[in-house]
């Protein structure tokens, strides 16, 4: 029997990071697996919408040695999250799924422009919709745009994709007693300071009543497991 999904529409957060070799340029072995994981929820009726990073391609806090000033910089990282975008978009269609890149920045060669009602209507049609570009204002995360896009087309959930299994009270990578939590408030990760994502993002999603599930994307299902609402990760609610 086919298991009963909980979400009709869900954001998807990637980092840039993950569609790279050990962080760096684009490869094509792990775009193809995450283009897979993504086709996954269409197959299962789940409408997607995709906010990813940059970070693979370029990154201000690694390079502010470069002497390239913020602003500027963080244009760079918007246009880098499009690259992201339209690989992506290719490797999805590859596996006969249709896909739009709606970008925030001015593109028309290569993306669509984001215009909400637009990209409502991709979804509505079963098209996967990747939202690139940012927020198209320098100061902001991709992680804020995730919660903004998510909250503007009427998601159900956001399902930040990371490389740990969820939230920790510290870092598990350098903490061996570092506790994953399954479920928390939103008060409970502002009180004990756990980074789920950055606070103008984290604010966005506790006034909107946005549900924010933290999972770890290298664990083959879980992407899908999570857009089907079964335990995965940490539901921060």
């Amino acid at each position: 029997m086919v298991a009963k999904k909980k979400y009709k529409r869900v954001m998807l957060k990637i980092s840039g990071e993950v569609l790279g070799n050990n962080g760096d340029g684009i490869d094509s072995k792990a775009l193809n697996k995450i283009a897979q994981e993504i086709v996954s929820l269409n197959k299962a009726g789940i409408e997607v919408v995709i906010v990813n990073g940059g970070g693979n391609i370029w990154r201000y806090r690694d390079t502010k040695e470069a002497g390239i000033e913020r602003t500027t910089s963080d244009y760079m990282g918007m246009m880098a999250t499009i690259m992201n975008g339209v690989a992506l978009q290719s490797a999805i269609e590859r596996h006969g799924v249709h896909c739009r890149v709606a970008s925030s920045l001015d593109l028309p060669q290569i993306a669509e422009p984001y215009i909400r009602r637009r990209a409502m209507r991709h979804l509505e049609k079963k098209r996967i919709v990747i939202c690139a570009g940012g927020t198209g204002n320098p100061y902001f995360t991709t992680d804020t745009a995730a919660a903004l896009r998510a909250v503007e087309l009427g998601c159900e959930i956001l399902l930040k994709a990371t490389n740990v299994d969820g939230v920790y009270s510290s870092d598990p990578n350098k903490d061996k007693k570092a506790k994953l939590y399954k479920n928390l408030t939103y008060m409970d990760a502002i009180s004990k300071d756990l980074k789920v994502m950055d606070q103008t993002a984290f604010s966005m999603c506790r006034e909107s009543g946005m549900k924010v599930v933290v999972f770890n994307m290298y664990k083959k299902g879980n992407i899908l497991k999570a857009a089907k609402g079964e335990s995965v990760g940490t539901l921060v609610s």
